[in-house]
């Protein structure tokens, strides 16, 4: 899976290698998480649109937002068959720039933190599906997931899973909405061995606030301590049983 990630490269970095001709200029973004505002590349009206949108895709069809689980991945393996990445797959396919993600590795009782980013310290795409909701009264909530797969052998010690990245010269073929969702489903494999690496990092990452390069920073301390656990409750006291009061012969309102 991919539940963070991060983007710390120049803007006009991105913008060469993805082609859009916005110029949109942001900051570095160290510790991405669910429902924060992603960068996207999708095609609109013949060219490639940089667009911002909600991590946490929406399907059209859903009537209250509130009843729908939040679905940050999407795995390959289902794209083409369930009613929430269906349609998206068919029409809505993006690509999500990055230049490192994150994955945690069970160590313990614990889980520790891992950055993964290229060798080449170059940005990628992950393979990413957008939706357009609309509410009861107009207003439109714009969503993306990351699509998955399984991890490929240089990260599996870490994760059974990871995100799919999508080749610079695939760019084209996982936008082109006039590309069936099959053939572009092709492009749904892990990522070829030897194109990241991974390290150990902190666990400031594991707190959505904490944004900053010293996330990223290589981390060779103690692996992660186990989760605190609330203390089990104590059982509730009987309550004492009081004892009637004694029949004075009035009568009584209380």
């Amino acid at each position: 899976m991919c539940g963070r990630y991060a983007v710390t490269l120049a803007p006009e970095v991105f913008r060469q290698m993805f082609g859009y001709p916005e110029q949109p200029n942001f900051p570095p973004r160290y510790n991405i998480a669910p429902t924060q505002p992603i960068a996207i590349v999708r095609m609109k009206e013949g060219r490639r649109e940089f667009a911002l949108v909600r991590w946490g895709l929406l399907p059209s069809w859903v009537k209250d937002p509130k009843d729908f689980a939040l679905v940050i991945n999407a795995r390959g393996e289902s794209v083409l068959d369930k009613p929430a990445f269906r349609a998206a797959m068919n029409r809505r396919r993006c690509l999500i720039p990055a230049d490192g993600f994150y994955e945690w590795k069970a160590a313990g009782k614990g889980k520790q933190p891992h950055f993964i980013r290229r060798k080449d310290g170059a940005p990628f795409a992950f393979a990413g599906l957008w939706e357009c909701w609309t509410g009861p009264n107009g207003e439109e909530l714009e969503t993306a997931a990351i699509v998955t797969t399984s991890a490929n052998r240089d990260l599996a010690p870490i994760h059974e899973r990871m995100p799919v990245v999508v080749p610079a010269d695939a760019f084209a073929l996982w936008l082109d909405p006039n590309v069936d969702e099959k053939t572009a489903a092709s492009l749904i494999a892990p990522a070829q061995n030897d194109l990241f690496e991974a390290y150990p990092v902190s666990t400031a990452v594991n707190r959505v606030a904490n944004d900053n390069a010293e996330l990223v920073a290589r981390f060779d301390g103690p692996p992660a301590p186990a989760p605190r656990q609330a203390a089990p409750k104590k059982a509730a006291a009987a309550p004492a049983t009081r004892k009637p009061p004694k029949d004075d012969g009035q009568a009584s309102l209380f």
